[in-house]
């Protein structure tokens, strides 16, 4: 082997380099330990009730206070690392294997356009907007593409509506083009979506999570969130999607004029409007002796209360119905123009201190020349939580910077003046306060109360600290993972690498011998290269990555088999041990190369199209690949040629029992052909009308929805036909899916129910009447908060997940781009590696074949077989998988096929094809069965998270070495009847058996 000294010089420096990352956790562990034992002395202090909680909270306020502090010095070099700093290089779980929440967030950017336009009332534009907001959900484009091209449809000029910002005035004028507009709209979209990743960022860290993950997808305009270890995902939505558009706004009483009147005006006309009589502006006092539809659901504050900034009352369910009433424009214009209703954020607490479900209604009012709040919280520089000392109440203190101080001197000035009127504090649209100003604020302080808790506080004040989104965000997918499923997940996992690894250790060492040992400890090298990696990038690793690893396993052996398969080949010809080693690695390279390069292109378009896991599992698999070339073809012939060169010993690369294995096989396999073409022909059809009868069982990746998996108490007898019942008449008859999930009592409720709704109250609808039909059931063992802990004993939700339609029509379309352009790429590259399109033909329809037979077998038997087979994103990854490894058995099998056909010119196309075949089919079965057994260890011990994906492996293995055999080589002969593929050069040497005819030609040698 050529340099030696390079590959011993980057062997040593990856041993040193990922050897540094498990150096680094000791440290980290050391850290984490006192972390434990702080958090465990602090919760003794708790009462009984408490413990657990605050054993969270100080632990996370520990690690979080010594995030920043210097924890190890590295001698050499000097450099200190601090905690975050050391954490971020080691390799973190995702959700599934450690618990918690993730989100995707889509920014929202109608709002930036409204407000880049400075509000414009143009209808064209107001379309446009609307237009492009509901095509989103469908299409490919970013939204900015999607606005101007329903714009342009109108005939106007972007710069019409766009000349008009005072930021814009020295870029666009009305002779600016269109497409120059949507560049500059573009550019400074990308740069409010920059803005809100990084206060989005922010926010994170002081929500006091543990390695969390948050990466921009610039091309969509969306934010992935991930948050380990958070158990309350209410809080965590409400801390990621809320803007914290803080504003203060003058207010109307109900004494001012207009104001009572006004909605006595507005109950009257409803009630004429509703009754279906013509309006006429005149009121009839006959009819106002009963209540209108306005007064049915608001109660008025009575005017005798004057200095009441409190309008009226009514309960949570009929405010939107109240909102819709007072803004139709013929009852907006009863009340005077600068007038603004507003609800507030919290229902009003009763005489008893308890929160009821009243809210109240405000009248708010509008600044002058403002159109809006007279003064708003971009001006506030400091926010911190803290205790009222008069009343007890939790409050948020702020402190503004100096033209906020004076623009709250003024206002309040003018407040306290007249008689000492409200100033309302606006949060997100909700009124949150509004006191009465006894004496003028000079200094820029303020603050704000409600019915807050100290972490309710403590989040708002930090959202304020960072200061308002630049634009809203909404929640597009969501998943939570209960902690406990996650350390099963986890215990699963390690138990399936483990398995996996003793079995290849075994069959590897008895059927190769010496030489299988050194490949054990290549595979060793390899999984530690691995996870050294990994950690060094940051890599958050899921369950999809681990099968990925050992997957990855599977294929480093198979390098390993093709190596040792050759030279086994070599020493049957009669060569040296030292030659039969050097030809061996050298001949076995291209058919190593060209197989994994298959497995890269897969992994490249899995990383680009992915979401989430996907995207892990194709990262790992992309690293695996990479460190497999190397230990394989160099690592591997290190070992061997410094054993038998410098030690000068002997290594064999066969037992007794194997070294005949598979030797003399004389198959006529192109004679089969036309029957594999039929059954496999035949399969597909089934697959097909499948299809069109029963369809596939979609996942919520793919048809949108909201899905939980429930584990009921072990105790509960559940009738999943009843429980289905329940469920579908407690979502309004809303398409509602039962399955069960694994023997533990748990099962998997998908339903559509407001699946459409944006709105955070809408999960909380969903989940309430999950928990209602369960209880209805007899199925309950708790409360509501019981059964949304996905820690807690007895019925309770192990994990949830929520997909809006936007989300799950972009997951399908990159899943068919994906495929498109793996097959696409492989077709390419194998045309130019074997630079006859019959090649490249043959081992497309080999993938298509393996595609459509997967699916085939996904929609045949799902609902059939007692574990899961939904079609989701991780089953695409599977497919696109098996793809890369059936390429892999295709590209040995053509490599020797164009291999024989330069040596044996003499030979027909069907005797070299036979040929090529029966001398590579000891390794297509040993790295079959290698890696099925590798697969099955996965099938049996990784949980039914996981079975759907290890069972498409399964099946993909079975027919990727079928369609090798009995679809790719023969159509590829059908294609060249008429070509001869020989380069007209005399043969060598013979191969070793062949079928022709009926008539063996016997090997020479």
């Amino acid at each position: 082997m050529q340099s030696k000294g390079i590959v011993k010089f980057f062997l040593v420096l990856l041993i040193l380099i990922c050897a540094s990352q498990f150096i680094y956790l000791f440290p980290i562990w050391g850290a984490e330990k006192k972390a434990d034992q702080y958090a465990e002395n602090q919760a003794r202090l708790a009462p009984a009730d408490q413990k657990e909680e605050v054993k969270k909270f100080a632990l996370a306020h520990y690690l979080d206070s010594i995030s920043s502090e210097k924890i190890v010095k590295v001698p050499v070099v000097g450099t200190s690392y601090t905690y975050q700093e050391l954490k971020a290089k080691q390799l973190a779980l995702g959700l599934d294997l450690k618990g918690g929440m993730s989100v995707l967030l889509q920014v929202d950017l109608s709002d930036f356009l409204k407000s880049l336009s400075n509000k414009s009332t143009d209808p064209d534009f107001k379309k446009a907007i609307e237009t492009a907001t509901a095509e989103q959900k469908v299409s490919q484009a970013d939204y900015i593409t999607l606005f101007a091209d329903e714009f342009k449809k109108s005939g106007k000029s972007l710069a019409s509506i766009f000349m008009r910002n005072e930021g814009l005035k020295g870029q666009i004028n009305l002779n600016t083009s269109d497409a120059a507009v949507q560049a500059i709209i573009r550019q400074q979209a990308n740069a409010t979506v920059n803005e809100t990743f990084n206060r989005l960022q922010k926010r994170i860290d002081k929500l006091g999570v543990v390695q969390p993950n948050i990466s921009l997808d610039k091309s969509r305009d969306m934010i992935m969130v991930e948050l380990p270890g958070i158990e309350n995902p209410e809080r965590a939505r409400a801390f990621l999607k809320n803007a914290a558009k803080l504003e203060f706004w003058d207010v109307y009483r109900v004494s001012d004029p207009g104001v009572a009147s006004g909605l006595q005006e507005a109950d009257n006309r409803l009630k004429l409007i509703t009754a279906g009589q013509p309006d006429t502006g005149k009121l009839d006092s006959a009819k106002m002796a009963n209540r209108g539809p306005l007064f049915s659901l608001l109660t008025p504050t009575p005017t005798q209360y004057g200095t009441a900034a409190v309008i009226g009352t009514a309960d949570k369910n009929k405010k939107q119905l109240i909102s819709s009433y007072l803004t139709r424009p013929e009852i907006a214009s009863l009340f005077p123009q600068d007038l603004e209703f507003r609800w507030s954020k919290d229902a009003s607490k009763g005489v008893d201190g308890k929160t009821g479900s009243t809210y109240e209604l405000f009248a708010l009012k509008k600044a002058v020349g403002k159109e809006g709040p007279a003064l708003e919280g971009d001006h506030v520089i400091a926010a911190q939580e803290n205790l009222d000392p008069t009343s007890g109440q939790v409050e948020v203190s702020l402190k503004m910077d100096g033209v906020g101080a004076a623009a709250w001197r003024d206002l309040t000035t003018k407040a306290s003046a007249d008689n000492k009127r409200e100033v309302a504090i606006v949060l997100d649209s909700d009124v949150v306060s509004a006191p009465s100003v006894r004496v003028p604020i000079t200094d820029g302080n303020s603050s704000i109360t409600g019915n807050y808790t100290v972490q309710d506080a403590q989040d708002l004040a930090g959202i304020l600290t960072v200061g308002r989104l630049p634009a809203q965000t909404e929640i597009v997918q969501e998943q939570t993972v209960g902690p406990t499923l996650g350390a099963e997940n986890i215990q699963r996992s390690l138990v399936s690498l483990a398995v996996a690894l003793i079995a290849i250790i075994v069959f590897m060492s008895l059927y190769y011998s010496t030489g299988g040992i050194v490949a054990v400890i290549a595979l060793l090298a390899n999984l530690f290269f691995i996870i050294g990696a990994l950690s060094s990038f940051g890599t958050v690793l899921t369950l999809p990555g681990i099968a990925g690893i050992v997957l990855t396993m599977g294929i480093a052996v198979d390098a390993n088999v093709i190596i040792y398969e050759r030279i086994r080949e070599e020493l049957h010809q009669g060569k040296a041990l030292t030659m039969a080693i050097r030809d061996g690695f050298v001949r076995s390279a291209p058919a190593i190369i060209d197989g994994n390069v298959t497995n890269i292109i897969s992994a490249v378009v899995l990383g680009y199209f992915g979401l989430g896991p996907v995207k892990g599992f194709a990262i790992v698999l992309l690293i695996g690949v990479l460190f497999t070339l190397f230990t394989s073809l160099l690592v591997t012939r290190l070992i061997i040629e410094w054993w038998t060169g410098t030690k000068g010993k002997d290594i064999k690369f066969s037992s007794s029992w194997s070294e005949n294995a598979f030797k003399g096989i004389n198959v006529d396999w192109m004679k089969m052909r036309r029957t594999a073409y039929v059954c496999s022909s035949a399969f597909i059809l089934a697959g097909v009308i499948a299809f069109f009868v029963r369809g596939f069982d979609l996942g919520v990746d793919f048809k949108g929805g909201y899905s939980y998996n429930v584990q009921f108490d072990k105790s509960k007898s559940v009738n999943q036909e009843a429980l289905k019942n329940a469920l579908t008449a407690g979502f309004n008859n809303q398409s509602t899916i039962v399955k069960t999930v694994s023997t533990q009592n748990t099962f998997n409720v998908t339903t559509s129910y407001l699946v459409n709704e944006s709105s955070t109250e809408a999960q909380d609808k969903v989940t309430q009447n999950l928990f209602n039909a369960v209880q209805k059931s007899g199925l309950a063992t708790g409360d509501y908060e019981t059964f949304k802990k996905t820690s807690s004993p007895g019925t309770h939700i192990t994990s949830s997940s929520k997909v809006g339609p936007m989300v799950a029509a972009d997951i399908i379309r990159s899943s068919l781009w994906a495929n498109f352009l793996a097959l696409a790429l492989i077709f390419i590259y194998i045309l130019i590696r074997f630079r006859r399109w019959q090649y490249s033909t043959g081992a497309v329809i080999a993938l298509f074949h393996d595609v459509l037979f997967i699916l085939s077998c996904f929609t045949l038997f799902h609902g059939l077989l007692p574990f899961s087979l939904e079609v989701d994103q991780v089953i695409v990854a599977a497919v696109l998988t098996i793809s890369a490894y059936s390429m892999n058995d295709t590209v040995i099998v053509y490599d020797r096929i164009r291999e024989y056909s330069r040596t044996y010119s003499n030979m027909s196309m069907r005797d070299v094809i036979n040929a090529a075949i029966n001398s590579t089919l000891s390794r297509t079965i040993i790295t079959s069965f290698n890696v099925l057994l590798v697969v099955l260890i996965l099938f049996i011990f990784g949980g039914s998270s996981i079975k759907g994906f290890a069972f498409a492996l399964i099946v993909g293995i079975f027919i990727g070495t079928y369609s090798s055999i009995f679809i790719a080589s023969p159509i590829m002969m059908d294609l060249s009847k008429n070509l001869n593929l020989s380069d007209n050069a005399k043969p060598t040497i013979a191969p070793p058996t062949v079928v022709d005819k009926k008539k063996v030609v016997k090997a020479k040698v």
